[in-house]
């Protein structure tokens, strides 16, 4: 590789990972490799979901991508990769080179993916040397072995030295738990301060929004200092930063992000990796600040950053930036203007809505002590009998809606977690639990506890089913639910084997 490429013993280039892996306390695994040799489809085969892009144009990763992966009850998070080339000839690629190091570095696991169809190439020989001086435990793997007659292809990835190889099939999904078997092998133990009393830590609170929304100038005012480079061009801000502060007594972690775009609007190079980084800051806080801009509300873009805050399960406050410059009355009318946004917000409508200014600094108290609120509120455990008494009397106020295979029964309840809140429903048959009745349920729980700005977590569980709102019901149930033709009965009787023989 080139000298301009980083060595994977570059800690700062891993930093990140390391952040990522302190923070879910869940072992890293890498997939690393060549170009289009198969791995962003592994990627989204091992997560069960189309999260990165494949094509057959090598080189279309150019990225890390992290997803949360839970595997016979052992969780881990599982990152995608560039394609890595020996020699780097362009800015590209030297990108795609730092992005594959840092997160080799920062891997508890390495899998290697080969093509058993191109059989091993220099560019694997590279590949599998350099990881051999990273000293990273490394699980070989021959992807492309689409049926039983391939197998014998993945042989000669023994040439490789890195132990056997295990043959895959991304596209037709076998083979997926060896590998996780097989990188869970080399997995650490888990640290006892890893599952650390979350009620006691300080919030992580991350500002988020479109670019040049005044995200900067509002971190900037928050710390008091110039933290944060402020310009009118937008992008300014490429990377997501941390910093500690203290607001009237409480601890907590502000972060600051690049402005989020439009995926089609993101240029190629550093960017794009800054507006990734922003993104997964957002699974990364408790409390995201939402920053609008009041002379451009809730645009669609808006609505997508919302939605990310939304299916990340955390909490949300909405700050609508650039407050002073709305000079008409009409405009200023807070309550009519909150009313405004919330209709577009309709996917999260409780969710607090605070003017402020980042330029005057009026409004920044109101908006922070909103923010720690809401994170009280995402740390809280309710009574367990007032949870009880609350749900139960709702159910009996509202049944379920009765099916065509039999009706609904929830026998209790209980809250398992905090941040976010959850709640877990036993019941009967979680595939009969329809979306709205779900939606009826978690509106029951948010109004009799006063969860604002939250983003509750329901589980139905029962018969060896598990459903999580919001989420697909599970390989169980969708199997149950399956439909499968019935023989067809009829009054001929069969004919006998002698009969056959004499027509």
């Amino acid at each position: 590789m080139t000298s301009s490429t980083p060595p994977l013993n570059d800690a700062a280039s891993s930093d990140y990972f390391r952040g990522e892996r302190e923070r879910y306390a869940r072992p890293l695994v890498a997939i690393v490799g060549r170009p289009n040799v198969g791995k962003s489809s592994l990627f989204n085969a091992i997560i069960g979901r189309q999260a990165a892009i494949v094509s057959e144009i090598a080189g279309t990763t150019r990225d890390r991508l992290v997803a949360q992966v839970e595997h016979f009850g052992t969780a881990m998070l599982v990152v995608d990769t560039g394609g890595l080339v020996p020699e780097p000839e362009d800015e590209m690629e030297e990108h795609i080179a730092a992005q594959v190091d840092a997160a080799v570095v920062g891997a508890d696991v390495v899998v290697l993916v080969t093509d058993a169809r191109d059989g091993v190439t220099f560019a694997d020989r590279f590949l599998a040397e350099r990881l051999r001086r990273s000293l990273k435990p490394t699980v070989l793997v021959a992807n492309k072995v689409d049926n039983p007659q391939q197998e014998a292809l993945a042989l000669e990835s023994y040439e490789l030295g890195m132990g056997d190889p295990i043959p895959v099939s991304a596209q037709h999904r076998t083979g997926l738990d060896d590998i996780l078997d097989a990188a869970a092998a080399f997995f650490p133990p888990t640290p006892e301060s890893a599952d650390a009393d979350p009620e006691n830590r300080p919030a992580r609170i991350a500002i988020i929004g479109r670019p040049n929304v005044g995200k900067s100038a509002l971190t900037n005012v928050i710390l008091g200092e110039e933290r944060s480079i402020v310009s009118e061009v937008a992008g300014t801000t490429r990377d997501a930063l941390d910093t500690p502060f203290a607001f009237e007594e409480k601890e907590a972690v502000l972060i600051d992000t690049a402005g989020i775009r439009r995926r089609g609007a993101i240029v190629p190079g550093i960017e794009r990796y800054s507006v990734l980084r922003a993104v997964r800051a957002i699974d990364q806080c408790d409390v995201a600040i939402i920053v609008l801009d009041a002379a451009q509300i809730a645009t669609d873009q808006d609505l997508h950053i919302a939605g990310q805050v939304m299916e990340s399960f955390k909490g949300a406050v909405v700050a609508i930036n650039k407050w002073d410059l709305m000079d008409e009355p009409t405009v200023r009318d807070e309550r009519s203007f909150r009313r405004r946004v919330l209709s577009r917000l309709r996917f999260m409508p409780t969710t607090p809505v605070v003017f402020i200014s980042a330029l005057e600094g009026t409004g920044i108290d109101h908006l922070l002590r909103t923010a720690f609120e809401v994170h009280h509120k995402r740390m809280e455990w309710v009574s367990a009998s007032e949870l009880t008494r609350a749900v139960m009397g709702a159910i009996a106020r509202h049944l379920p809606p009765s099916q065509a295979t039999g009706s609904l029964k929830i026998y209790r309840v209980k809250q398992e977690a905090v941040g976010p809140p959850s709640f877990v429903f036993y019941c009967n048959s979680p595939h009969r639990v329809h979306f709205s009745y779900e939606r009826y349920l978690e509106n029951t729980i948010r109004e009799a506890f006063g969860y604002e700005g939250t983003h509750l977590k329901l589980e139905f569980r029962g018969g060896g089913q598990v459903h999580v709102i919001g989420q697909n019901r599970s390989k169980a149930a969708a199997k149950k639910t399956q439909y499968k033709p019935k023989a067809v009965k009829t009054d001929k009787p069969a004919k006998s084997t002698k009969s056959r023989k004499r027509s």
